[in-house]
């Protein structure tokens, strides 16, 4: 089957979600100043939602200046706490604050997904998860953020629910696809749509 789909993201989740799923796609990273993008934003008092979407878009966009006749899929994920964006921590002690913050309380990741084809959008959605963590002890967040430092760097939020981050939590309201940073069923429907996959 010819390739119809690059991936814009170096997001290893992403790319084993899609493998997983069946399809073939070639990746080709985006490369954003997302932060600058995040900032001009907030600064305009975009919802997290939307600031979820237009990271996405940006990344599907620039991508599909090179590949205009694939379609382009970018994705952004934010965690949106009590109105607050939270954002990848910079350290160790940035993650732990992150996490004493939340504890005990509910907070939503955001799951943008943007398709460009021909420099256009032609397809978006924002998958939502409502996630409360439980009361976890200082001692067991502490721990959790030494053993896990290098893998939970790269996340919104601090923690990664496929690994042992799962511990952190007492309930999950949502598709586990947009835990994961992709609203992969949602995609699926479309592209099926489409004829991009089989029925």
């Amino acid at each position: 089957m010819a390739t119809h789909i690059v991936l814009a993201s170096g997001s290893e989740i992403r790319a084993q979600l899609l493998r997983q799923a069946g399809l073939t796609f070639d990746i080709q990273t985006a490369r954003l100043d997302e932060d600058a993008i995040k900032q001009a934003l907030l600064a305009e008092e975009a919802t997290p939602r939307d600031i979820a979407d237009a990271l996405a878009e940006a990344k599907a966009r620039k991508v599909s200046g090179r590949s205009p006749d694939k379609m382009v899929l970018g994705c952004d994920q934010v965690l949106d706490f009590q109105g607050k964006l939270l954002s990848k921590p910079k350290s160790p002690e940035n993650a732990l604050s992150q996490l004493r913050e939340m504890r005990g309380q509910r907070h939503m990741l955001l799951s943008a997904a943007v398709l460009y084809k021909a420099g256009e959008p032609v397809w978006r959605h924002v998958g939502q998860v409502r996630m409360r963590m439980h009361e976890c002890s200082d001692a067991f967040l502490e721990g959790y953020v030494e053993r896990n430092w290098d893998s939970i760097r790269h996340s919104v939020g601090a923690y990664k629910l496929e690994e042992e981050g799962v511990r952190l939590f007492s309930s999950i309201e949502g598709s586990y696809f947009n835990v994961l940073g992709l609203p992969l069923i949602e995609l699926l429907n479309y592209l099926r749509l489409q004829g991009v996959i089989d029925q």
